[in-house]
């Protein structure tokens, strides 16, 4: 299993999750349903300033060669140059941030913090570039598109799972996995405490 691999098995792993967590209803659960543009920004900017802390802190404590601690530091600079793009205070910690903040062992911070959050971003950023677009403010939804991009390089992962021994790259896609559900999670639970059902309506 190499790196395109393990990224392939996290995605199919967690195809649910990730398909409801980039639905119609994040941001509902996200702003706690507070559709305004000032409330999906901060959204926005909690996420990224979230990520940005634990990628910056873990460069140092990286195991296993030079590359995975560069692929932190350049995916944590990247987290922090689009968290200062976004015109907005950043919030409390979301779960996503809590858990990034538990993990200790480098393979599984690979996996967390390199592929699980790339994915989670791509289907937040969709439904923030759908509502820019619903609001008719073009500005914001460029912005918005270019954010999306950034957040779903997947390079810095390839990079670190390449370093890693195939029980790392097993590690890693468990990680990842792991953290994924913690979004959904976290989603679900804040859809249903509004009295949402989190799946989609066939």
């Amino acid at each position: 299993m190499d790196a395109a691999d393990t990224i392939a098995a996290v995605e199919e792993a967690t195809t649910t999750e990730r398909t409801r967590i980039g639905s119609d209803k994040a941001l509902i659960a996200a702003t706690g349903a507070n559709l305004e543009a000032d409330a999906v920004w901060t959204a926005a900017a909690t996420r990224e300033s979230g990520v940005a802390d634990a990628l910056e802190g873990w460069a140092a404590d990286a195991t296993g060669g030079d590359a995975i601690a560069d692929a932190f530091d350049r995916a944590g600079r990247a987290a922090r140059d689009r968290a200062e793009r976004i015109d907005a205070t950043p919030g409390e910690p979301d779960a996503l941030s809590s858990h990034l903040d538990t993990l200790d062992g480098t393979p599984e911070r690979v996996g967390a913090g390199l592929v699980a959050v790339p994915l989670v971003l791509d289907r937040f950023y969709l439904q923030v570039v759908s509502f820019f677009v619903n609001e008719a403010d073009e500005g914001s939804a460029d912005v918005a598109r270019d954010l999306r991009s950034g957040a779903s390089d997947f390079g810095p992962a390839r990079d670190a799972l390449a370093e890693l021994d195939e029980s790392g790259r097993e590690q890693a896609r468990d990680a990842a996995a792991e953290a994924i559900t913690v979004v959904y999670e976290e989603y679900a639970s804040g859809l249903e405490s509004m009295g949402l059902d989190p799946k989609p309506v066939c």
